[in-house]
């Protein structure tokens, strides 16, 4: 019986290639394991017939005359907002696939609004009431839009009917705690993988879903901001190394992980973006690439200067400052693993992927200003000691008393008897608050509302430079600069002023140093100094 299915699966394989315009080598010996013969290459037609078959096959190649360059790219959830996005990104890949970007993950987050839609529904669990139809109604039209197959909305609708039972769930029990919570939010990122994987392969990209813990994604167990474990990248590497056929492309959930216990866990702010940088790191890959919904880092907000215009490169500790005072950029968290093992990340616009974008990388030297940024409606807070010059413990004292009170500082600024800061709206101070009735015994304390922080990125080594253009504007325009800080990164000067100036501030900033239309004169340096930083050691 063996036999004999063996014989009519030869039949009907060797029906196949003659209808196919090639034929199958007739030694007895012949083996699909072994290579063809050489009499069967020697057949044009059959060689011509073979290179035709392989083309019309659905398989994404790119052209080998093209550099390939391996890497990882991010998708964030406005970029897969609906069925349109998820075709549109899809295509992306592989058009940059055929272009050399070789992705050897790619990284998604929740379609659209899906993670606020989760928080939203947990809280109306809480009161009484159980409802996912938008969901279920947003991931069923995606899969009926492209005709995914029914296992893929089988898949679906099992974790759609999970995600309902945990919510009646809480319901029941009246309780969403931080593990729930993550556990609630991981079904975007569930779901959202599994139907950009199906989308890819329908159109000719080998892709599968992988859950970032099936890929060897690790974290603490503190549930809401996960840190990613130590030995997470060595696991991450095997896993890629050992078990992922290279030639698929790894679609891998953003933002979540699992803790030692299986449970699952999230990264907190910037977690999708953590997650593609450790997988980009773990892998030694050539680029990190996120893509977003603009033309990469500006210049500053184009929401607040329209003449903002994109910067081509930063360098690491620029964009994590630029991230801190407020710029839409990766968190500083997630370009640690990036950053400590030298990968460049570029941030491209997924509306317009011919352009650049802008790269992270080490830095660069020569320019004055690369950015202008803010921070909005702060504290400003003036501590006076009251003791006497000199006293030792004043700083400490006041250190101390923040450390107490759980009060994160923006920007500071320091004497031997006074301390000036800033604290953004998260973490108010007002009339009676327990800080001030902790420094009252060794200080004065003075709280100023409605400031702004305005950071000029820019090369501190020229600061006068800097400074000599900021001051000017600003004496011009009349506009009072009530602190001044420079950072010890060594690349960052703030100035503190009236929230209600700070986008007049900026435009004339801007027209300075980046549009060549100054209100004053910009100062010069001197040939001698061109030169001594031009062909410096």
């Amino acid at each position: 019986l063996l036999e004999m299915r063996c014989y009519l699966g030869l039949l009907a394989l060797s029906a196949l290639a003659i209808s196919d315009g090639f034929r199958l080598p007739t030694s007895r010996s012949f083996s699909p394991l072994q290579s063809t013969p050489k009499d069967d290459l020697s057949d044009p037609s059959a060689s011509e017939s073979l290179s035709n078959y392989r083309a019309s096959l659905p398989l994404t190649r790119s052209d080998s005359s093209i550099e390939q360059k391996r890497t990882v790219m991010k998708f964030g959830g406005s970029s897969l907002a609906d069925a349109s996005r998820i075709d549109h990104v899809a295509q992306l890949i592989k058009s940059q696939i055929g272009l050399g970007n070789r992705p050897a993950a790619v990284v998604c987050s929740a379609m659209g609004k899906t993670t606020n839609n989760l928080l939203n529904a947990g809280d109306f669990a809480l009161e009484g009431r159980v409802n996912v139809d938008a969901l279920r109604t947003l991931h069923l039209a995606t899969i009926d839009e492209f005709e995914l197959g029914e296992h893929l909305r089988t898949e679906i609708i099992s974790l759609l009917d999970e995600l309902e039972n945990m919510l009646s769930g809480v319901k029941l029990l009246q309780e969403l705690s931080p593990r729930s919570l993550d556990m609630l939010v991981s079904f975007g990122e569930r779901m959202s993988i599994r139907i950009m994987a199906a989308r890819l392969n329908q159109i000719g990209v080998p892709a599968e879903a992988y859950d970032s813990w099936n890929i060897g994604m690790l974290t603490d167990s503190n549930f809401g901001d996960a840190t990613v474990l130590p030995s997470a990248p060595e696991t991450i590497r095997k896993i890629f190394a050992d078990k992922i056929d290279p030639n698929t492309v790894a679609i891998v959930t953003g933002f979540i992980a699992h803790d030692p216990n299986g449970k699952i866990t999230t990264l907190g702010r910037g977690g999708s973006d953590l997650t593609a940088t450790t997988i980009g790191a773990a892998c030694d890959l050539d680029e990190i690439q996120v893509w977003k919904d603009v033309d990469g880092i500006m210049s500053c907000d184009p929401r607040m200067v329209p003449a903002a215009v994109p910067i081509s490169s930063v360098s690491f500790e620029e964009a994590s400052e630029l991230a801190y005072f407020g710029a839409k950029v990766l968190h500083p968290i997630a370009m640690m693993p990036a950053m400590r093992k030298r990968i460049p990340v570029r941030v491209k616009n997924s509306y317009n992927p011919e352009h650049p974008g802008t790269v992270i990388k080490n830095r660069e030297e020569g320019r004055l200003v690369t950015a202008i940024t803010c921070k909005r409606d702060v504290q400003l807070i003036d501590i006076s000691s009251t003791r006497m010059l000199g006293a030792y413990g004043f700083l400490s004292t006041v250190f101390t008393a923040f450390e107490k009170n759980k009060l994160s500082v923006d920007v500071l600024a320091s004497s031997e008897v006074s301390v000036s800061l800033t604290l953004d709206k998260k973490h108010s101070v007002y009339s009676g608050h327990s800080l001030c009735d902790d420094l009252r015994e060794v200080a004065d304390v003075k709280v100023k509302n409605n400031k702004a922080i305005i950071t000029l990125i820019a090369d501190v080594t020229r600061s006068s430079e800097v400074l000599a253009t900021v001051f000017q504007v600003f004496m011009r325009q009349g506009i009072e600069v009530e602190m001044l800080s420079q950072g010890a990164s060594k690349v960052n000067i703030s100035f503190i002023v009236k929230d209600d100036e700070v986008v007049d501030a900026i435009t004339y900033l801007h027209a300075c140093f980046f549009e060549d239309n100054c209100l004053i004169e910009m100062p010069c340096p001197s040939p001698e100094e061109e030169y001594a930083r031009e062909f410096q050691p």
